[in-house]
């Protein structure tokens, strides 16, 4: 794999308190994850590749057949050679094992997201109901390749949620995004939204309710995403089709009781303590 000057191995430093806050909110906002030359040369290739895709075939996410939610591409590392650096980067894997408190992490698997204007608003959801890991300590980074404001269709995260027994193992729906705000209002559960920088990075917890609201704006939202989870993770048996496909699709070649561990998965950072 040829590789850029980009020092992606260079350590973002997460304090205890961070670390606290995540494991007590289920999501944290860390500025500058990436740096702008990071980002100035990584975003068209990503980008690109989206759009490149796009002109071939619909890659639009729905809830329901006819309202489109969002452009989404996964593992854009294994479609273009030149973005698997940014993906593989040492430095998003450390973010993933510090806050998590785990030795280290493998990728699950990465989505180019783009929420073009006028894409709607993605119901509430919980990302762990879709993937067949046998634990908790999985992380979904969510790093902003353009200035987001929050008419852009900015995540929204129920704050604790991930530590709640109030919600049940649904898919995503406009059925379970009634339930599911009836819920929050009835437990006056806090809502975050944050406005970022291109650079900037969310870091949510795979248990954890979120949301995004529409696009508004006139400019659409670019993002790429990287599921992280513990080294040493097995596969849980199934328990519905979403986890199955999720399985087939993620973890190929690997059943339920295994290590999560395919060639697709890789170890992407391991501490030395």
């Amino acid at each position: 794999m040829d590789t850029t000057a980009f020092d992606l191995a260079k350590p973002y430093l997460i304090a205890p308190d961070q670390s606290a806050q995540y494991h007590r909110d289920g999501h944290i906002l860390l500025r500058d994850v990436a740096s702008e030359e990071e980002i100035d040369y990584f975003r068209p290739l990503i980008t690109g590749l989206v759009d490149e895709l796009a002109n071939g075939k619909d890659l639009l996410v729905r809830v329901d057949a006819t309202t489109p939610l969002f452009i989404q591409v996964t593992n854009v590392w294994r479609k273009r050679e030149a973005i698997r650096e940014f993906i593989f980067a040492e430095r998003f894997a450390r973010i993933a094992t510090d806050l998590m408190r785990v030795r280290g992490v493998r990728l699950y698997h990465d989505q180019a997201l783009i929420k073009e204007p006028g894409g709607e608003a993605t119901p509430w959801h919980k990302d762990h109901y879709y993937w067949p890991l046998l634990t908790h300590d999985a992380v979904k980074m969510s790093l902003a390749l353009v200035d987001i404001q929050v008419e852009m269709g900015a995540m929204r995260f129920a704050t604790g949620t991930h530590r709640s027994g109030l919600f049940p193992e649904v898919p995503i729906s406009y059925d379970s995004q009634e339930l599911f705000d009836r819920i929050i209002r009835d437990h006056k559960i806090p809502i975050v939204s944050y406005s970022m920088k291109a650079g900037d990075a969310t870091f949510h917890s795979g248990g954890l309710l979120h949301a995004a609201l529409a696009n508004s704006s006139a400019q659409r939202r670019e993002s790429i995403a990287v599921i992280y989870y513990a080294d040493g993770t097995h596969i849980m048996q199934p328990n519905h089709e979403h986890r199955r496909v999720d399985m087939e699709q993620y973890l190929p070649g690997l059943k339920a009781g295994d290590l999560a561990a395919s060639a697709f998965n890789p170890l992407l950072y391991e501490s030395a303590h």
